[in-house]
């Protein structure tokens, strides 16, 4: 039964916090719990010398030892102060480290999930959990220290005083423990249900905060300011009501403490007054030091009713955290995964099925194969599968049916690292991070030399422009490149996958932020990257493609139609309807 107790509670989320907290930061807590124990037995030190200083200041013959016992006084707030500094700061640094080897655990598991996993969790979401989740498991694990070693143990201390200096009396005060104890019971389900609607408020202003700074330029044009100041103020007043809640509830342990320390504090009066709790009656140092105890013993005893309501408040923020460690990876890398050799970058499609949702297929039985060192271009209407085929290429997802093979080898038997080698990709939407030139540019080949960065610049006509700002490569371009326009973005982007240097090619709307001068200028460049490359183009604008080795048209999961330009012109099919449209006079 004890060991059943047991395992069910290390494997629960307290328990495993704990563990791992233990584990990593153990000594640090146990110089910390040492300190506390001293800072426990002072208190209650303080309390008995309470005595000795009654006595040796009212009583004649022990004035002699006043420099002793004030000499011990000294002593004791001494020894007490430099503990709580020893236990303030030992505390402080195994919490910190646990907050941060949390939030670094929480973020290598997000690398860890599938693209997918981001494109159906909201990133507000992610953020409570990463910097809320990680705060308050150190916050719950303060609560447990605090409370089970300072607290407790300063608890147990003065209750010996008590018992030592007025035994029946002090039954009185130990009374008073489990009414409190039943009052605070009733709290704790109320207090775990506000805490998760808190959450979920303060997550809403994260979103809010988010879509201000990334569609600033939309709220401006459509004038829709007041309608997020009108979402702001919602949300915030929402974790408002519910901090108040959650005070409110928090708060009534305190009074609850302060009512029934009253009427121990009057009972005790009554009953030492009726001469019930002493067969003779106690010396001024006796009831000073009793009274002391007492008085003491309310704080922590306050701070231990109020322990389980705190704990159960962190416990709402740390379970989120956990839930996001817990989830499983969608996709995994094999155990025993094969490292993809340097070959020629043929890819084949052998009967791939896939869908985002099992009931609904985007890639249907799909057989294809792009030739090594071949330009193959992808065309047709919008949601017939195309970028997905990038998805399944890079392993972004994995098929529900069929093989994706690059170079005779199942992506799904070789390592992640050695796939995405192989592979540079551009996209539409062009990411930049938040910091140089240099830097975006380098980050497809972090052990590229300047020299080879300002090469690949100078391929996709980005030098010149770089070289026109103050401070040419080293120059921050802002969150997500906003200092750089659309087409400067694209062209550091095009940069970056030359530098690379890869034996596959995937360019998804690549040149559809250029003007007309540029494209032409990154479209000469792209046929010297593409020399013995195996490159996948996918484009809406079918200028882009026209010189491309094969064309398919897809087109409900499925190719249609393939070949070249010529012979698909002569087929009067798909491809030939795109064309006209798209070129009519």
């Amino acid at each position: 039964m004890i060991a059943r107790s047991w395992d069910r509670w290390r494997s629960s989320y307290i328990g495993r916090l704990v563990s791992e907290s233990m584990r990593s930061q153990g000594w640090r807590y146990g110089v910390a719990a040492l300190a506390m124990i001293i800072v426990a037995a002072s208190s209650a030190g303080t309390a008995w010398m309470m005595e000795k200083i009654v006595d040796a200041m009212t009583t004649p013959e022990l004035r002699s030892k006043v420099y002793l016992v004030a000499g011990a006084v000294i002593g004791l707030f001494f020894t007490k102060a430099l503990a709580s500094y020893v236990q303030a700061l030992f505390l402080a640094r195994a919490g910190n480290r646990i907050v941060a080897s949390q939030q670094e655990k929480l973020y290598r598991q997000l690398l860890r999930r599938g693209v997918g996993f981001f494109g159906t969790t909201d990133s507000s979401d992610l953020l409570m959990r990463v910097t809320h989740g990680a705060q308050a498991a150190r916050e719950l694990i303060d609560v447990l220290m605090t409370g089970f070693v300072r607290d407790t143990l300063t608890l147990i201390g003065l209750t010996i005083v008590m018992v030592y200096q007025q035994p029946v009396l002090s039954m009185l005060f130990i009374l008073i423990g489990p009414i409190a104890l039943l009052g605070v019971r009733h709290l704790l389900k109320s207090v775990r249900n506000i805490m998760r609607a808190e959450m979920a408020s303060l997550a809403e202003i994260i979103r809010v905060l988010q879509e201000t700074s990334g569609g600033i330029k939309i709220i401006k044009v459509f004038a829709l300011e007041d309608r997020m100041v009108e979402r702001m103020d919602t949300a915030i007043g929402q974790v408002e009501k519910r901090a108040n809640d959650i005070a409110k509830l928090q708060s009534i342990a305190s009074p609850l403490m302060e009512l029934l320390a009253g009427v121990a504090i009057a009972s005790i009066l009554v009953v030492s007054t009726m001469g019930i709790a002493n067969s003779e009656p106690p010396t001024a140092g006796q009831l000073m030091s009793f009274i002391t105890a007492l008085l003491m013993a309310y704080e922590p005893a306050k701070r231990l009713s109020r322990m389980r309501v705190g704990i159960e408040t962190c416990m709402v923020t740390v379970s989120m955290m956990f839930e996001l460690l817990d989830q499983d990876e969608a996709i995994q890398e094999r155990a025993g995964a094969v490292n993809l050799e340097p070959g020629n970058g043929s890819i084949h499609f052998n009967n791939v099925t896939f869908g985002y949702h099992s009931d609904f297929p985007i890639i249907k039985d799909m057989n294809l194969s792009f030739e090594p060192g071949k330009t193959t271009a992808l065309v047709g209407q919008s949601g017939g599968g195309k970028s997905t085929i990038f998805g399944l290429i890079m392993r972004f997802y994995d098929p529900d049916a069929g093989a994706v093979e690059i170079d005779g080898h199942n992506v799904k038997d070789v390592s992640f690292a050695s796939l995405r080698r192989k592979i540079s990709y551009v996209g539409q939407d062009t990411f930049l991070f938040s910091t140089t030139i240099m830097e975006n540019l380098r980050c497809s080949a972090p052990e590229a030399s300047d020299e080879e960065v300002i090469s690949a610049a100078r391929a996709a006509h980005a030098h010149d422009f770089i070289c026109e700002f103050p401070d040419g490569y080293e120059t921050q371009v802002g969150e997500n490149g906003v200092f750089l326009s659309g087409g400067q973005k694209q062209r550091i982007a095009i940069a970056r996958a030359i530098l690379r240097k890869s034996e596959i090619l995937l360019l998804d709307e690549a040149t559809s932020a250029l003007d007309a001068e540029s494209e032409a200028l990154v479209k000469t460049s792209l046929k010297t990257l593409t020399k013995d490359v195996t490159t996948i183009i996918i484009a809406h604008r079918l200028s882009t493609v026209l010189e491309a080795d094969t064309i398919m048209v897809i087109k409900d999961g499925r190719v249609i139609e393939k070949g070249d330009m010529d012979e698909l012109m002569k087929k009067n099919g798909s491809f030939r309807q795109l064309f006209e449209q798209q070129f009519k006079k």
